[in-house]
């Protein structure tokens, strides 16, 4: 899956307008490597986000095309 849809679907980012905005900046990476909006993501692998000055770290456990509102956060785990 697609990391921008990723992010809509699991609700890190509310719009994947944003979601993929925030990966053409730069501000996503996948396992270490910046992503751009189309990069896949897969269970297992860490998602970095940069939100101003935090970093947000995610294991990424189950990739669906869609969730419902309280499954959601299943998705993924903060690390």
């Amino acid at each position: 899956m697609r990391v921008d849809k990723f992010l809509k679907v699991s609700r890190i980012i509310k719009r994947r307008t944003v979601a993929a905005e925030a990966c053409s900046q730069g501000r996503v990476t996948i396992n270490g490597r910046t992503a751009k909006p189309g990069s896949e993501v897969n269970p297992g692998d860490e998602l970095k986000i940069k939100f101003g000055d935090n970093i947000r770290t995610y294991e990424i456990l189950d990739v669906s095309e869609h969730a419902p509102k309280g499954e959601a956060a299943e998705m993924y785990r903060i690390i």
